[in-house]
């Protein structure tokens, strides 16, 4: 669970890398590919999601329609994966990527016994019955 608070951490830092360079290898040839964030505590976790998301803002507000379509491509051990639209990467690895850990993350909760918080309303843990 560590790590996955990590990855939800670190990815509103990916909306900001994707506007300063043109690309990222995840295994870059002749290279350690980039180690993931694993928190060692919400408060750990939380610090890095709200500076991530502060430095995103402030990058995506001063971003120029040419700047957000610009190409973008995504490489693994130096081999295009893909290459779109600074904006659609945004849209789709950063945020639907998201939303997709963050769901995740609620099934580990609850299956740790930890209560889930609130994503779009009251989750079942927050509902007085």
């Amino acid at each position: 669970m560590g790590r996955l608070a990590g990855h939800l951490a670190e990815l509103p830092g990916w909306g900001a890398r994707t506007l300063e360079v043109e690309s990222l290898d995840l295994a870059p040839p002749g290279s350690a590919p980039p180690q993931g964030f694993s928190a060692k505590s919400r408060a750990e976790a939380l610090e890095l999601f709200d500076r991530n998301v502060k430095e995103a803002r402030e990058r995506l507000v001063g971003a120029s329609d040419e700047e957000l379509k610009r190409p973008w491509t995504l490489l693994f051990g130096g081999k295009a994966l893909f290459t779109m639209p600074r904006i659609a990467v945004i849209r789709t690895s950063v945020l639907n990527h998201v939303i997709h850990h963050r769901a995740q993350l609620g099934v580990y909760l609850r299956m740790n016994d930890v209560p889930v918080p609130s994503l779009y309303g009251p989750s079942a843990d927050e509902r007085s019955f």
